[in-house]
């Protein structure tokens, strides 16, 4: 499985996104609503977001906490869509594979994100920000 399409994988329901970004359900609604992230749904409607979505989260958080508000944050960030690249992946193939997933395989993945990087190889927000939940 190559990194972008792990990176791309729907794998954390909003519960978790909650801890990771300390953003609310409703922030992370209000963001979804403004096209700033789109989380993957499954048969039961269930949100599920990917890295990708956690990391760009983190991004919005920051800039909101600069002062940037949400029409600056859509200049900045420019809306994803389902098409694009950065867009979370629900299909048949990575719906089996999230359900293989245990927590500590979930958790290793996370890990090795943090370790190895954001996208493309640039040190992002997330490392910093979920940094906090390994102990070294």
């Amino acid at each position: 499985m190559t990194d972008d399409i792990r990176r791309n994988m729907a794998l954390f329901p909003i519960g978790i996104v909650m801890k990771l970004t300390d953003l609310t359900a409703r922030q992370i609604r209000y963001y979804e609503q403004h096209e700033l992230i789109i989380p993957a749904r499954t048969g039961g409607n269930q949100r599920l977001y990917s890295f990708n979505d956690v990391e760009r989260l983190l991004e919005i958080k920051d800039l909101i906490e600069k002062g940037v508000n949400i029409a600056g944050i859509k200049q900045v960030l420019l809306p994803v869509s389902k098409d694009s690249e950065d867009a979370t992946i629900l299909n048949e193939q990575t719906e089996v594979k999230r359900r293989e997933l245990s927590d500590s395989q979930l958790h290793r993945m996370l890990k090795q994100q943090l370790l190895g990087g954001g996208k493309r190889g640039q040190v992002s927000l997330i490392q910093g920000e979920l940094s906090r939940f390994f102990k070294k």
